[in-house]
Formats: structure tokens, C-alpha cells, sequence
């Protein structure tokens, strides 16, 4: 039988059978749709009385969960957020967590960790007992029938005779080992033992109680990064022996380098491309640089010892250790460290639901309070991505590391601002301090080292979450003025950066250098994200300016999107979709494909379905791609990160009780009360925050907002202390596992009828209840109005195509660095917001600067414009000639279809006529290069064949061409004649 362990209310532990839940099957969500639309709402589950709230949330913690299954959680002890993380590793090591629950022997207890980051991190200092000759390649048999485990303690007896406890503190951790009575006790400290290997080791006897040292490691991800660690240990006891052993092999994680295009698997990240700095070499360290001390337990069995650690130095360590456990009683730093935890996770109490459900919400509530990790020292020193030694800013409590962004924007971030405001503002200000420090905020580092994993620009979603759900404390002026600088300039945190500003998109053979660029198509709409999250921070701030520039920006998703295929589908520098595309090809795409990434426009999910053609094309979509919930086919993957958003956009198309039904599926199939029960990288606890919050029946879907998507909740009742102190209270009547449809809700003791939370609840608190059952209630929340928000922005130019003589890089018509020349243009009069007449049509040209966007490139964008009579347009093609069909929109709801083609721009350098349709309407005599003052080539802008439009009606609007086969085709303007 599987075992595992929980702590008693006594504070001891004990053994008990892993609890894994029956499943709640559903054939498939379409089959459901088919099954419940129309049947009558099934009554609730009667009340049985009220159950109380959990009194120690820490006690129902089980930290084996997610300890095999490849979610690489870890079991030891720790503190919240802390430095320390003394954890048992096993021989087959997992990334970060160290420990594989199927293995049955122990290769030491590493004082670092980190939660199922994806590649290789932490175990550093790894100290195991062991008895007789001293050999550094020793490992520990041991039976999980003599372990246990609880929040802030771990102990095991190993099949050696020797009993093993450890707890921590926030910066040090304590230890008892209850030896067999022998005069050969030995503690080996395999210093060369880390995940990736260590550059550089130390390790000196201070005194016959005290030992201290150093390691050197990184390489995360095979990326270079580099960090030294510090510790000093003392004992209770003397030591009679000391002194190097040979070491051990250690792994190491080598430099990929693979080209920007190479696919990589679901929760596997490699170095694609290059990234700053030297690479270095984190091969095994020379012989004879790990330690050991050995103890006579003939007549004292126990040898107790303290241990701190630092990132700045081996006086850190010390005063980290003396500061935080000055005496010796192993028992009340374990009280204390329960404490911490019971505090902590006692800001969501619980009532109801089964033991097994209660283990499983605290446990994941557990892992996803773990990280980002304490990196500065009592005496508030830490170390900055500068290299250099810093200090904690004043009304800070201490600096913050590990940054796991593209996975903890998603939902864990918004959970450790409700739940830790303190913590989260502390690491929010770390980030702001590391931009000072570098100019960069951090993107996915280790410790205070920048590792470049991942894509996308994950600060502004991280920061600006943080403030919406309430942790402020922090240099919001600073935090803002950086971001938009980081978003808006050169850098490496930003490759493609120049495409997006000129284009819109990130093109599939773009040109990218550094760093670790990949996934053109999804980074796009990680791009997009981050965007809309600066935009709402900027807008909370009072940047009004801001908020919009960004919001727009936002929507360059609408750029990737085929509306012939309905998917998202990478499209090459000149504006032609990409060849060879599939929805279930990971080409282009990161760690995901097109049926994962197509929803991942969590802000505008409105203007998704709308694109796709309307709610119910949507909902199909949903159908087919939820129809696997582990990435069969391509479908769906709740197992990863890029599919956390998917479950929740029924909400948005007036089906919330689909979103009902498959988290519950999502819960059940995933989720259990067992060392497997949870599939994936833990990610530093953002898959853990995806089940908080789906079992509290609410999901932070938006980006840099507050507001929450609902489902429906697991429990009785959740009582949520929030950062401004008020509460919020959640209550499930009828709750249970077979139970996850909504059939009414009130807020506050009034009807509430709407598919989110209601605005404010974050902050002022007050009750939402719901009364749940077992089949779908189809009308609850249904109606358009009951959707939550969408943010469409007022998506503007797509492609900058002119630029200043002397700024030739600044814009980039044709993908291959060419562009109009703004001097050229202006020799014909044609200048920002100038009359342009051709054809009998007088248009007006783009009041736009030289650099910035001034067209269109058709991709089914709908423009809002006023006329009657004829309609023609004005632009040009590159790559071309290109052609598609516009619609016109009148007011009256009717449309028209118009046919819209343009000649290339430079006429194909001078060897091709004018289509029949086109009049040359503008003509310079030399365009830019990026690189180059100028290129001597005859450019040209054309106007269409004015198209006579349905007599006494108005245009509205015009929905550019989406079915536009090859090249680009740019609309500057359109225009009315009289036909």
C-alpha cells in the first residue's frame, strides 16, 4: 500500500494510506453540452449540518504530493519563502525537488531546493550520515514505512540504524541524528553534489563544533548562470575526526544551443540559441574537495546541529544561523516553523468537503507559498544581479529570488499577493531593485543570477498582478517607469521587440540574436499579456495615456489569427502565413501548439469569439480542444502552463457551466491525495495556485486585473482574510464532488447572476453563496451581460512603413528592412494628416511621425469609418500583388462585399505594371534600408477603383481582407467618392 504521512493536531505524525478520490466522469465536455442543454437543474445537495473550519490548515498538509508523477516536489523542511529548504534527495534526482518518491535510498539532504522548475537547480550541500569508513559515494536505503513529513519538519529512520530530523528557520535549518552507539558516526558533506554540478567548493574545520564552507553552482538550464552559497555549521558535540574525501561525480546540464526553431516538449525548457556572457564549465570539481567529520556515539547517540547559509558570505551565514536559532531545543524551532505555516495558510480556512480534498487544497496551497525564496541575510546584505553586494531597501523586510515568470504570472503571483501581501510587495520591490541594478527585471533567474529561460516579458504581468490583488507596498512610480522602458526599448528581455513595434507580430524567420529567443507565434501573445498587464497597471497608477498606448498594443494577437482556419498560425517577415502549418505542431510554438495557445488571449476573450464567428464557433472550438485535458492529440494540457486559461473562457460566451464541469473533471483527474497526484513541473507552485483557486470556484483570468472568472467551489465554506483585512467569504451549499453545477448564487444576500466575482470583493470582502447540484443550470450567468470583462483596446495601425532618412531601422514595410522615406513622401506633399487625391477620391494620409505605425497590414481588422457613394483604398503591397475581400458594414447592419487589391510597391523593382484596378497615386524616387542611408529604388502608393455602394445607405465600418494568400497588404487609408 502506498503510504504517506500527515501531522496530528498534537503536532506528531503519523502514517496513513494515500486517499485517492473516485473520479467524476464525464464522456467528453461536447457530450455534456449535448446532454444537459435544456434539462432541468437537478436539486441541490441538502444540507447536513455546518461544518466547521479547518482550526490548523498545516496539519493537513501532505508535502508528499507532487513528489513523484514528474511534478518534482520536494518533501523537507522549510519556512515560508525561505532561504532553506533541508530536503532528502534520492538517486534519481528530479529537477529542483531532488527527491522521487519510487526510490528507496537517500544520496544526502540538501539544504536548497526548488519546486519542479523544469531543469536541473539547488541540492546544494547535501550532508547524509552514514556509519564506518568514510566514502563519498555513500547513499542511505530507507523505507517510506519509517518516514513522515509535515510543514516545516521531516524525519526518517534510515535502514542503517541511523534517525534523522530536520527543521528550519527562514535562513538556517537544525537537524537531530540519532546514531547507532559507534565509534565511526560520519557526516559527509557532498559539496560537489549539486543539481548541476559546482564550479568551485570549500569546505574548513573552524573548531571541533564547527565546520563552514561554500559551493558554486547554476548552469540552469545549461544557460551559464552563476551563484555561490555559503554555510557554517555547529554541533552540540564535538567531533573526533575531520577531513576531505574523494568526490563524487555530479551531473551537470549542457549548453543546447538548438536553432530558435526547434520544438521543445510540454515542461522540458532548452537553451535555444545564445545568451549574454561567458558560458561556464560546471564539471565535476577536482578530488578531495568534499568533507566529512565523524563522531564517537559510543555514549551520546545524538548529535544535533545548526546550520546557516548565505548568498554574500560565510560571516552571512553565521549571523544568519546565530540570529535565528540561537539556542538548541530542536522541538521549538519545529513548533516554530509549524506555526509560520499554520499562520500563513490559515488565511483561507476551510469547511467541508472530504479529508482528502482538505489534504489536497492545503497541500497545494503549501507548494504554491514555497517560492520566490529569501535571498538577503538578517543583517539585511544581499547579492545583486550586479554582482555586487546590496542592501535591503528601507521599510523592507528583506530581498526576494527565484522568479519562475513565464509559469507564476498566471495565477500563483495573484495567490501570494491575497495571501502574503507583505512578501509579495517585499518581492515585488526586489524585482524594481534588480532593474535598477541591471536594467532588466527579472525573467526566469536562479537565485541572482538572469537565466533567460522561457519567452515573453513576465515582470509586467507579475508586478502588476501583485498590485491588483492588493500588495502596494513597493515603488509602484519606479516600477511603472521601468517597465514601460523595458517594453518600449532594445533589449534582451524583449528579443523581436523591433518586429512587434513595426509589424505587430513576431515573424517565423525572423532575426532575434539574444536571448533564447524562440516560439515566434506564442511569444506574440505572451507579449500580448504582458502588454495588457502594463496597460491596467498603468491605468491604476493614473497613466491614463499609458494604459491606452498599451491596451492597443495588446491586441496584436489579431495579427496571428487565420480567420480562415480559426487558429492562431505563424506568419514569415513579408506577411505570408508560414507554410506547413498545424494545430497540433509545436513548431513555432513554446512547449505547446496552436489548440493550446489559440485561447491565450485571456483579456479580450470577447474579441476572440467574435473573430472566430461568434460564441458558438468559440464554444465548438472549447468542445474539441477540452476533449483532452493531458495534451492527447494536441488537444488541451492542464498538465502545463499554456492551458491553465482554457477551462475558464466558457465564462465569456455565456456557458459557465461547462467551465463548471471541466475544472471538476480538471480537479478529479488530476489532483488526488498521493505522491502522483499532480501532473507536471510544480513550476514553484504556479500548478499548485491553479487548484487554490479553482477549488475556492474563481480564476484570476486577466492579466494585471482583479477580476475573477467563476466556477464553482469544492468546499462548504472558504473564509479568505484579505490583504486590506476585511474577509471574504465563499459558501458551496451542497457541495460536493458530483455536485460542480451552479444552479443560484447571491452576493452579499442578493441574487447574483454574473459568471465573475463581483467588483471590490477583493478588497471590501462579503459573502458570495452558492446553491450547487448535480446537473447543469443552462441559464444561470448565460446572458451576455453576465460575462466578465473583455478589454479589446482600440486596436489602431499594424505595420510602421515610413521612416526618417536618418532612422532608416525605425520602420520596416516589406519584413526585410525596407520602408517608405518620410523626406521622400513629403517632396510630393504627402506629409502626417495631408490630403491625398487620386482617382476622384481624396483621402487622408495618416497622422503619424516617421517610426511609428501609420497602416494597415489586412488581416481582418474592422475600421471604424463614415461615408456613402464609392468606396476605394489607398496603399500598397509588398511581396506583391495582393489581393482579398473587404466587408463593408453599413448602419443599418446590412453588408457588401468589396474586392481589394493592390500592385506591389516598387512594381517589382520597376519590371511590373500597375494592376488594372490601381492608380498610381504617389511615387517617390528612393526608399530606406535599415543600415543604409538609402536604397535607389522607385516606390509607389496606389488607389483603388472607386466601388459604388448601396444607394442611401452609410458605412460604419470596414472589416479589411483576412483571406489575404501571400505578401502583405497595406491600407493607409479609405476613402469615399460619389461613384
Amino acid at each position: 500500500m502506498t503510504r504517506s504521512t500527515r501531522l496530528r493536531a498534537d503536532g506528531r505524525t503519523r502514517l496513513f494510506p494515500a486517499r485517492v478520490l473516485p473520479p467524476f466522469r464525464l464522456p467528453s465536455v461536447l457530450a455534456v453540452g449535448a446532454l444537459v442543454v435544456g434539462v432541468a437543474a437537478a436539486p441541490a445537495h441538502a444540507a447536513a449540518g455546518a461544518p466547521r473550519l479547518v482550526a490548523d490548515p498545516a496539519s493537513l498538509v501532505n508535502p508528499f504530493i507532487g513528489t513523484s508523477n514528474a511534478a518534482d516536489d520536494f518533501p523537507g523542511a522549510d519556512t515560508p519563502f525561505g532561504m532553506v529548504q533541508w530536503s532528502p534527495d534520492t538517486p534519481h534526482k528530479p529537477d529542483g525537488g531532488g527527491y522521487e518518491y519510487n526510490d528507496s535510498a537517500i544520496t544526502g539532504f540538501g539544504l536548497t531546493h526548488i519546486a519542479g522548475p523544469g531543469c536541473r537547480a539547488g541540492g546544494d550541500i547535501p550532508v547524509l550520515p552514514t556509519l564506518g569508513t568514510v566514502d563519498a559515494r555513500a547513499t542511505d536505503s530507507f523505507s517510506h514505512a519509517h518516514e513522515s513529513a509535515s510543514p516545516g519538519s521531516y524525519t526518517v529512520s534510515l535502514d542503517n540504524g541511523v534517525k534523522t530530523e530536520l527543521t528550519a528557520t527562514t535562513r538556517s535549518g537544525m537537524a537531530r541524528f540519532t546514531f547507532p552507539a559507534t565509534s565511526q558516526a560520519n557526516l559527509l558533506f557532498k559539496l560537489t553534489n549539486s543539481q548541476n554540478g559546482d564550479t568551485a567548493t570549500q569546505f574548513h574545520v573552524v573548531n571541533s563544533k564547527e565546520v563552514r564552507g561554500s559551493v558554486t553552482s547554476g548552469n540552469f538550464c545549461g544557460e551559464g548562470n552563476s551563484y555561490t552559497v555559503y554555510f557554517d555549521m555547529v554541533f552540540d558535540q564535538p567531533f573526533k575526526h575531520s577531513g576531505t574525501a574523494p568526490a563524487a561525480a555530479a551531473p551537470t546540464t549542457p549548453r543546447t544551443d538548438v536553432p530558435a526553431g526547434t520544438p521543445e516538449a510540454p515542461n522540458k525548457p532548452v537553451l535555444h540559441g545564445v545568451v549574454p556572457g561567458p558560458a561556464h564549465s560546471f564539471a565535476k570539481a577536482a578530488s578531495g574537495t568534499d568533507g566529512y567529520v565523524t563522531f564517537d556515539t559510543s555514549a551520546h547517540r545524538t548529535v544535533q546541529a545548526k546550520v546557516g547559509i548565505s548568498y554574500v558570505s560565510a560571516a552571512g551565514a553565521v549571523g544568519n544561523r546565530t540570529a535565528e536559532n540561537p539556542g538548541w531545543s530542536f522541538a521549538t524551532v519545529r513548533d516554530a516553523a509549524h506555526t509560520s505555516w499554520k499562520s500563513l495558510l490559515g488565511r483561507v480556512r476551510i469547511a467541508g468537503g472530504t479529508a482528502a480534498r482538505q489534504t489536497v487544497f492545503y497541500t497545494a496551497l503549501y507548494h504554491a507559498l514555497l517560492h520566490p525564496n529569501v535571498i538577503s541575510d538578517t543583517d539585511r546584505h544581499y547579492p545583486g544581479f550586479d554582482g555586487k553586494p546590496h542592501t535591503v531597501d528601507k521599510g523592507h523586510t528583506a530581498a526576494y529570488a527565484n522568479y519562475s515568470g513565464w509559469d507564476v504570472y498566471r495565477s500563483q503571483a495573484q495567490l501570494e499577493a491575497l495571501i502574503a501581501p507583505k512578501a509579495a510587495s517585499d518581492t515585488a520591490q526586489s524585482m524594481v531593485d534588480d532593474y535598477r541594478q541591471t536594467g532588466l527585471f527579472p525573467k526566469w533567474s536562479e537565485n541572482n543570477g538572469e537565466t533567460y529561460v522561457m519567452v515573453g516579458d513576465p515582470a509586467d504581468e507579475i508586478i502588476a498582478d501583485y498590485y491588483a490583488f492588493g500588495a502596494r507596498g513597493f515603488d509602484t512610480a519606479a516600477a511603472l517607469n521601468g517597465l514601460i522602458a523595458e517594453a518600449t526599448t532594445a533589449n534582451n528581455n524583449r528579443p523581436g521587440l523591433n518586429y512587434l513595434e513595426q509589424t505587430g507580430r513576431l515573424p517565423s524567420n525572423g532575426k532575434y540574436g539574444c536571448c533564447n529567443f524562440y516560439g515566434p507565434a506564442s511569444t506574440t501573445l505572451e507579449y500580448g499579456s504582458a502588454d495588457f498587464a502594463l496597460s491596467a497597471l498603468a491605468g491604476a497608477l493614473g497613466h491614463g495615456a499609458d494604459q491606452q498606448r498599451f491596451a492597443n498594443r495588446a491586441q496584436d494577437w489579431q495579427n496571428l489569427f487565420h480567420y480562415a482556419s480559426g487558429f492562431v498560425q505563424p506568419r514569415d517577415a513579408s506577411g505570408t502565413w508560414t507554410s506547413g502549418f498545424s494545430p497540433t505542431s509545436g513548431k513555432n510554438f513554446v512547449e505547446g501548439d496552436s489548440w493550446q495557445y489559440t485561447p491565450m488571449v485571456p483579456f479580450n476573450v470577447r474579441g476572440l469569439a467574435t473573430a472566430m464567428g461568434g460564441d458558438a464557433a468559440l464554444a465548438k472550438f472549447l468542445d474539441q480542444d477540452l476533449s483532452s485535458l493531458t495534451g492527447a492529440g494536441g488537444y488541451t494540457n492542464l498538465g502545463n502552463e499554456p492551458s491553465l486559461n482554457i477551462p475558464w473562457e466558457y465564462d465569456y460566451i455565456g456557458r459557465p457551466y461547462r467551465t463548471q464541469a471541466v475544472v471538476r473533471q480538471v480537479q478529479d483527474q488530476i489532483w488526488t491525495d498521493s505522491p502522483s497526484g499532480l501532473a507536471g513541473n510544480d513550476d514553484l507552485g504556479e500548478m499548485s495556485s491553479w487548484y487554490v483557486w479553482s477549488a475556492l470556484g474563481m480564476y484570476p483570468e486577466t492579466p494585471g486585473t482583479a477580476d475573477l472568472a467563476l466556477g464553482s467551489p469544492l468546499f462548504t465554506q472558504a473564509v479568505i482574510t484579505l490583504p486590506s483585512g476585511h474577509t471574504l467569504t465563499v459558501n458551496g451549499t451542497g457541495a460536493a464532488d458530483d455536485a460542480p453545477y451552479v444552479q443560484s448564487a447571491t452576493w452579499n444576500g442578493t441574487a447574483w447572476n454574473t459568471a465573475h466575482a463581483p467588483d471590490g470583493a477583493l478588497t471590501g470582502g462579503g459573502t458570495l453563496t452558492y446553491v450547487l447540484g448535480t446537473s447543469a443550470n443552462t441559464s444561470w450567468a448565460s446572458d451576455a451581460s453576465a460575462a466578465p470583462r473583455s478589454y479589446p483596446g482600440a486596436p489602431s495601425y499594424t505595420d510602421v512603413g515610413t521612416s526618417a532618412d536618418t532612422a532608416a531601422g525605425s520602420a520596416n514595410f516589406d519584413g526585410a528592412g525596407f520602408s517608405y522615406s518620410a523626406r521622400a513622401l513629403a517632396g510630393q506633399g504627402v506629409t502626417p494628416g495631408a490630403k491625398v487625391a487620386a482617382g476622384g477620391v481624396t483621402f487622408t494620409w495618416p497622422k503619424a511621425a516617421a517610426g511609428a505605425a501609420d497602416n494597415y497590414v489586412a488581416n481582418g481588422q474592422t475600421v471604424r469609418v463614415s461615408g456613402s457613394g464609392a468606396i476605394s483604398f489607398l496603399g500598397a503591397a509588398n511581396n506583391g500583388p495582393a489581393s482579398g475581400t473587404a466587408t463593408v458594414t453599413y448602419t443599418d447592419g446590412t453588408t457588401q462585399s468589396v474586392p481589394l487589391a493592390f500592385s506591389d510597391w516598387t512594381l517589382a523593382a520597376g519590371s511590373a505594371s500597375p494592376l488594372a484596378d490601381n492608380t498610381i497615386a504617389v511615387t517617390t524616387s528612393y526608399r530606406n534600408q535599415t543600415g543604409t542611408s538609402s536604397d535607389p529604388t522607385t516606390t509607389y502608393v496606389f488607389a483603388t477603383k472607386p466601388v459604388a455602394l448601396a444607394a442611401g445607405r452609410t458605412v460604419a465600418a470596414v472589416r479589411l481582407p483576412s483571406d489575404v494568400a501571400s505578401g502583405g497588404l497595406h491600407v493607409f487609408a479609405i476613402g469615399f467618392g460619389t461613384g
